[in-house]
């Protein structure tokens, strides 16, 4: 049995990814969607047998929490599928000054985007075998630390990291690694993330929409290339992050 494996599939990015996957890939058997929401999940699993041919199998928990990953690892050993593309799209972030929310809140952050995903890596990895596509969602925040967001993008710049590694050593094993790195995307992520503070203005002007950056992500990891960014305005924060000090850009950014 062929199958995609995707985190945080109820909403946003994960929810789009899904729909695409079920659309572009034929050759699967099922897809395994997982998330907290069970009616977000199975009003997903409805939509999707409807328009594709591709039966959905909805794991109804949250990727931070060690006993699901137990259970769906012991799930995984008992069927033993092969796994062909894994998206780890869970994830959060809060717009907070450091210490300004909660202690679980940060460290939520932390574990949900890194532990959780590494986890999740770390328990399929033994079921993908040749040819199978990895798509780690990190963020445009990954590529520098952002003043009021400082948390959010520390972990994203350890999804980059981790998954830039992670594609050089399983070359040989003909697994590609993707770091999904947009900017700002118009889902519901913006939702929870403006608890504490609203999101900069300027990151309205390039605010994307999920269907191009997914479209973009799935091009990307089939070609084989390691890191997906969707617009002319994130490719260029890309090059700046790069060529210009970060204490030039960080003086800026905390301005606005």
């Amino acid at each position: 049995m062929r199958i995609a494996i995707i985190s945080g599939a109820s909403s946003g990015l994960g929810m789009e990814m899904t729909e695409q996957i079920a659309k572009k890939f034929k050759n699967l058997d099922e897809i395994w969607v997982i998330a907290r929401r069970r009616e977000k999940l199975y009003e997903l699993k409805k939509k999707v047998e409807k328009e594709q041919k591709v039966n959905i199998r909805p794991f109804v928990g949250s990727v931070e929490d060690e006993r699901f990953l137990e259970h769906f690892e012991r799930f995984l050993e008992k069927e033993r599928p092969k796994v062909k593309i894994l998206v780890n799209a869970a994830g959060f972030g809060l717009l907070e000054e450091i210490g300004e929310c909660t202690r679980k809140e940060e460290t939520d952050m932390i574990r949900v985007n890194c532990v959780a995903l590494t986890e999740l890596t770390n328990i399929v990895l033994s079921h993908m075998r040749g040819r199978a596509l990895i798509l780690n969602f990190a963020s445009a925040a990954a590529f520098m630390p952002q003043p009021q967001f400082g948390i959010y993008a520390a972990t994203k710049a350890y999804v980059y990291s981790y998954s830039r590694s992670l594609q050089m050593e399983l070359k040989k094993r003909k697994i590609n690694v993707c770091a999904v790195c947009p900017g700002p995307v118009a889902t519901e992520f913006f939702d929870i993330a403006q608890k504490y503070k609203s999101v900069a203005f300027y990151k309205h002007l390039v605010m994307a929409d999920k269907k191009k950056v997914v479209k973009r992500a799935l091009k990307d990891v089939v070609a084989g290339k390691s890191t997906s960014v969707y617009g002319l305005s994130i490719n260029v924060f890309r090059i700046l992050a790069k060529l210009c000090p970060w204490s030039f850009i960080l003086k800026i950014m905390q301005r606005m």
